[in-house]
């Protein structure tokens, strides 16, 4: 083992596993911040050239620079584009013609009792949860056939396999992102390419950790006290009965992104922190 790779493993920096993405064009979608960001993080923490995405061009642009500084010399190309409409994915396919790997993390959720769901939540959950990646998905699968090696990864969810009540629409979205990928994995047989969706559990991303934070504040408890109660009640088949960090999920995602999982094809991995009590 090389003597300098050693040294970083033994420090914990960053860019430690040596997943062999050198030379490779990464896009990850929605990766200003949560789950998204730390994938492009770790990603070119790996050497890997990372397109970082989101809408605003000031939001990608300080998440670059975030990433910058925990990495230097990191190889990020932003692109900000809104990535829910049509028109947004061919802009950016458009600036983005091939990719080696492509990470569908855009995604929205919302906790909303059913009968209060409209028409167009539904619609809105769809275009960005699913078509987002359904787009970018058949823009790029062919080329990726073509120089036999890619990469396409789902950032599904657990609430793909146990669908909350509390935001059913939501979980639709994640079980569409489950058949979707198997179907893609089929159109690889063959070849170098692989599709693959992971599925993480309650995690602390910005989102969710505002969430805890307002919920907290709101009814005069702490903030441990609202996770706690949260792993009681409302997923009380958690494991580690606490929220997965966004690095614990990034780490999976880039091994799947890596040339070290060329046996990995159609699967749904899990990094839930054991809420799902299924063996498979």
């Amino acid at each position: 083992m090389d003597l300098s790779l050693l040294r970083c493993r033994e420090s914990g920096m960053l860019g430690c596993m040596d997943l062999q993405l050198r030379g490779k064009t990464a896009f990850v979608t929605g990766s200003t911040a949560g789950i998204g960001f730390a994938i492009a993080r770790l990603l070119a923490a790996e050497g890997a050239t990372v397109i970082v995405n989101g809408r605003a061009e000031a939001r990608v642009a300080e998440a670059i620079q975030r990433i910058r500084a925990e990495v230097p010399g990191a190889d990020l190309r932003p692109l900000a584009i809104d990535l829910a409409t049509a028109a947004g994915s061919a802009a950016a396919t458009a600036a983005l013609p091939d990719v080696d790997i492509l990470v569908n993390n855009l995604g929205i959720f919302e906790p909303k009792p059913f009968e209060e769901i409209t028409d167009p939540d539904w619609y809105r959950f769809f275009e960005v949860n699913v078509m987002s990646g359904v787009r970018l998905s058949r823009a790029y699968l062919p080329g990726m056939k073509a120089r036999n090696w890619g990469r396409i990864v789902f950032i599904s969810s657990e609430s793909g396999v146990q669908i909350p009540s509390e935001m059913v629409h939501y979980g639709f979205t994640k079980t569409a992102q489950l058949a979707l990928s198997r179907g893609l994995a089929e159109l690889t047989a063959g070849t170098g390419v692989t599709v693959n969706a992971v599925l993480p559990g309650p995690t602390s991303s910005e989102g969710v950790s505002q969430f805890v934070d307002d919920l907290a504040e709101r009814t005069g408890q702490s903030r441990a006290d609202v996770e706690s109660r949260f792993f009681r009640e409302v997923r009380p088949t958690s494991l580690i009965q606490r929220f997965a960090t966004v690095e614990e999920v990034a780490n999976l995602v880039a091994y799947v992104c890596s040339p070290l999982s060329s046996a990995t094809n159609g699967a749904a991995l899990r990094v839930d922190g054991g809420v799902v009590r299924s063996i498979v």
